[in-house]
């Protein structure tokens, strides 16, 4: 556990240059926030990042939100997602770095460590998806601030993945 610690805790100091990035609007929408706020269990606070991270690559790959009933409810109860790519992109990051940061205190919490193994397994999934989803993106962005969001982004991606490899002595 503390490698663990010691692994995300390292990520956060390495992509702490690039928050003030992703501080310059809200990472999640308010609905969002509501849901990071009311899900109490880290298991299923992670549950909330993965989705609000899915829910901007769903965009960034142009998949419409209100296409269905089903988009418009989602986007009544968890909002909408909008933005430039590059807005997008360091909302990712943002998300990543929160997530990051509640599972480096689920570690330090007792009641809370029983359920770190299955959040950290579930976002080491999630960030796999992560990775093949914004890799592509490197040929496309040109933009400084951008490719740093991206390359943040990738960075906190891989590193949950190589924390989770690590916890399982892969």
């Amino acid at each position: 556990m503390r490698s663990l610690i010691a692994t995300l805790a390292l990520s956060l100091i390495a992509c702490s240059s690039g928050r003030a990035l992703a501080l310059q609007r809200d990472h999640l929408t308010p609905q969002e926030a509501d849901h990071v706020r009311d899900a109490q269990r880290i298991d299923k606070r992670i549950e909330v990042f993965i989705k609000a991270i899915d829910r901007r690559i769903e965009a960034l790959q142009g998949q419409p939100q209100n296409a269905s009933k089903k988009g418009q409810k989602e986007i009544e109860e968890w909002g909408e997602v909008k933005g430039t790519r590059a807005d997008l992109i360091a909302d990712i990051a943002g998300i990543l770095d929160e997530a990051i940061t509640n599972l480096d205190d689920a570690a330090e919490r007792p009641p809370q460590k029983e359920f770190l193994p299955k959040a950290l397994e579930k976002m080491a999934e999630a960030a796999k998806r992560y990775v093949a989803a914004l890799r592509p993106l490197r040929e496309q962005i040109s933009d400084r601030r951008e490719r740093e969001s991206l390359e943040q982004a990738i960075e906190m991606a891989e590193q949950i993945i190589a924390a989770h490899q690590s916890h399982n002595g892969k």
